[in-house]
């Protein structure tokens, strides 16, 4: 996969992209990681990239050519790359409030693809006609507002680059993560089995893997329960255990009472 973005401060991505499991995964080749100036693509001796809004108001705007200019020189050079070219169009990603909210879902969506593109804003907004004729996707890690794109691209690209195959070095951590279960993960428990009289429950320590796999599965029932019952109405349960939850339930609310 290549993923390039598009920043103001390149220098924010640095040691996110150089370091720790993504700076291995570029090791590995596995994933290539550019940050991209868009300053550099501005047509003007200032390299101005924003400007007052038309019609009035407070704040400045990002202007529409920077931004084209920059993601078509990505593509073209991404063309000429004929060993890692891909005739499937990349993903253009807008990291802004108003964009749909990023998902464990969204994640597993965006590692199918070959290249994504990821636009980091500053300052009141976006002209629209990037809305409307650039991106693909608009992305909101969560209901606040930062100072610009950069955080929230790097969450989404760390979310999305530890989905590739080889990046992880045990593949199945992410398949038994939080949320790409449809419920949140288990507890997990290491050495030593006994600290400060706090011990590991008996059944990770009996060796018996079906017995282990029906109580991890069990405290992640219990687990959604307590901390988000909105994921119990969508995720997949057999009959037995939507009844085992009702009975849960409603003692657990005898017992809040």
């Amino acid at each position: 996969m290549r993923v390039d973005v598009l920043t103001l401060f390149p220098e924010m991505f640095e040691g996110v992209f150089g370091t720790s499991i993504l700076g291995k995964a570029q090791t590995k080749g596995l994933v290539s990681l550019n940050a991209v100036n868009f300053r550099n693509y501005a047509t003007n001796k200032h390299n101005t990239v924003d400007d007052t809004p038309y019609g009035g108001g407070g704040g400045m705007v990002l202007k529409p050519d920077p931004i084209f200019a920059a993601v078509e020189d990505v593509l073209d050079k991404r063309s000429k790359e004929s060993a890692a070219a891909s005739s499937k169009p990349p993903r253009i990603i807008l990291m802004c409030p108003q964009g749909e909210t990023f998902t464990q879902k969204k994640a597993e969506e965006l590692v199918q693809e070959d290249h994504l593109i990821f636009i980091c804003g500053h300052y009141e907004g976006y002209d629209e006609r990037i809305r409307e004729f650039l991106v693909t996707d608009e992305l909101s890690i969560g209901d606040y507002v930062l100072t610009g794109g950069e955080l929230p691209a790097m969450v989404a690209i760390d979310s999305v680059a530890r989905l590739i195959p080889g990046v992880l070095g045990n593949e199945t951590s992410a398949v038994t993560d939080s949320f790409s279960t449809g419920l949140l993960e288990y507890p997990h428990y290491t050495r030593p089995p006994e600290f400060r009289g706090m011990k590991v429950p008996d059944v990770l320590l009996s060796g018996h893997h079906l017995n282990i796999d029906a109580w991890r599965r069990e405290q992640s029932l219990i687990r959604t329960l307590e901390r988000r019952p909105d994921m119990l109405d969508t995720a997949e349960l057999t009959e037995k255990e939507r009844i085992w939850l009702d009975k849960l339930r409603s003692e657990m609310e005898r017992t809040s009472e």
